[in-house]
């Protein structure tokens, strides 16, 4: 059986136009987490499901994901991902957009080309569909915050359950239709992708100001830099005296070309209100949630294990 980039390399190498699918196999060919195939397969692997026809479904949502790194790294103007120089600065903005979008197109290629049930087919190609129009409404959601005034905590929490979370709820969804859980199962299991998500952004967003840039392999600080309302810029909004509130709002509704030192003073404010700390402790709930509804799936305790170790890992993240 090929592995998932032998088989990216399979389908994409030698089409043309190389400036429209050398950029595609570029970036699936870069060593990622592979997390969203991986919970596709533990999905499948829990109902013992088809792993032949797991391998569609995880590499259709891998695609998915890609297509939106593509996106987000032009609308964020980010010149490394994953330790490498993004599409568009490799290439230039017009051929990463339509790279991307034809890497979208491509992903539900893989599930139309499915071999199983149709109505298991339409039924995972529903939560895809589901999955990529919540996707596009987090990254507003997220473009908008930036020049929004007031954002609430709650606002945010929701925008990474869009942008965020319902990836990896629609990974594990998709495989349990796939494997033909019960509808119940497939909830569960989407509630836990949803908490898993949210976990993942809140790490993520403490891993942007605080990670090694060479293990997190991006540029440290671009939430500052872009002015990103995340949830640790929210939170020292809410815990901070009037001086700090005042210099937080100052410099995340302005541009300076000194990025050092914007980027040391906020950080200075998070270490003074112990936010860094904060934010690890939200994140543990939701992954407290994640052990709750793993509870509430009706099989044995190994099949269990990859989730259980999935959440552990979580906790150590370091990128």
């Amino acid at each position: 059986m090929l592995s998932l980039e032998q088989e990216f390399h399979h389908i994409i190498d030698g089409q043309k136009p190389d400036n429209l699918y050398n950029p595609i196999l570029y970036i699936l060919e870069q060593p990622g987490k592979r997390i969203r195939p991986q919970l596709v397969n533990m999905s499948v692997n829990m109902f013992e499901g088809s792993t032949e026809q797991a391998k569609k479904v995880a590499m259709a949502f891998e695609m998915l994901h890609n297509f939106t790194l593509i996106h987000d790294d032009i609308m964020d103007e980010a010149p490394i991902r994953r330790g490498k120089d993004t599409v568009y600065k490799k290439w230039n903005s017009n051929i990463a957009i339509l790279s991307g979008d034809a890497l979208a197109i491509m992903a539900l290629q893989q599930l139309l080309d499915l071999k199983c049930d149709e109505k298991v087919i339409l039924a995972i190609s529903n939560v895809f569909a589901q999955t990529s129009l919540e996707i596009c409404e987090g990254q507003q959601y997220d473009l908008d915050f930036e020049t929004q005034e007031k954002v609430s905590i709650d606002e945010y929490i929701n925008m990474i359950r869009k942008k965020t979370a319902v990836m990896f709820a629609g990974c594990l969804k998709a495989g349990a239709i796939l494997a033909q859980a019960s509808q119940q199962d497939q909830q569960t299991l989407y509630d836990f992708g949803i908490h898993l998500g949210i976990a993942f952004q809140l790490a993520d967003d403490v891993l942007d100001v605080y990670a090694s840039a060479p293990v997190f392999g991006k540029a440290i600080g671009g939430d500052i830099r872009d002015n990103k309302k995340t949830y640790l810029y929210l939170k020292a909004l809410e815990d901070a005296n009037p001086a700090q509130k005042e210099t937080l709002e100052s410099l995340f509704s302005t541009q300076t070309s000194d990025f050092e030192k914007k980027y040391n003073i906020v950080r200075g404010i998070y270490d003074e209100l112990n936010i860094k700390t904060k934010t690890e402790e939200l994140e543990q709930h939701y992954l407290n949630l994640c052990m709750s509804d793993l509870e509430k799936i009706n099989v044995s305790e190994d099949k269990k294990e990859p989730f259980n170790a999935i959440v552990q890992k979580m906790i150590n993240r370091e990128k």
